[in-house]
């Protein structure tokens, strides 16, 4: 059986969430769907690593707004783009925990002789190439920075 598409996914969701009654969930939803569609226009089909991209960056839009709504005084708005992310994160995969990739930066590092500084672009692609979707960017940049500086 072929795996589900990010898309058929969302629309199941939004089937359910529609058949619910659950108006915030389904706002939500269709603006992740509506930017997935996008997506797929102006790049073609998007794939498990794509979709899991434009999640990601529709949950750090809500983080920031979060925050400008919190610094503006509007504790009800911040509080409904958390609740926004916290849908958002439901189609995340599991994240590795931070241990192994530290255990695999050192690893890595070690066996390739990287020197702080020149060596961060091969050790931030390895560790991408290992990992996948299951660990953002961020974190990954900054465990390499950590074992480059180790060194």
């Amino acid at each position: 059986m072929a795996t589900e598409t990010p898309q058929h996914r969302l629309e199941t969701d939004l089937r359910a969430a529609l058949k619910a009654g659950e108006k915030e969930r389904l706002a939500t939803l269709r603006m992740l769907l509506t930017e997935l569609n996008y997506e797929a226009i102006k790049n073609g089909e998007v794939d498990e690593t794509g979709f899991v991209t434009l999640v990601r960056r529709a949950i750090k839009q809500r983080d920031e707004a979060a925050e400008q709504f919190t610094k503006g005084n509007r504790p009800e708005l911040a509080a409904k783009e958390l609740r926004e992310r916290e849908i958002l994160a439901t189609y995340l995969p599991d994240q590795v925990d931070e241990e192994s990739i530290r255990a695999a930066a050192h690893e890595i590092a070690m066996a390739e002789g990287l020197a702080p500084g020149i060596g961060m672009g091969t050790l931030m692609k390895a560790l991408r190439e290992k990992f996948g979707v299951t660990a953002d960017g961020s974190t990954l940049s900054r465990i390499s920075k950590e074992t480059l500086e180790r060194r």
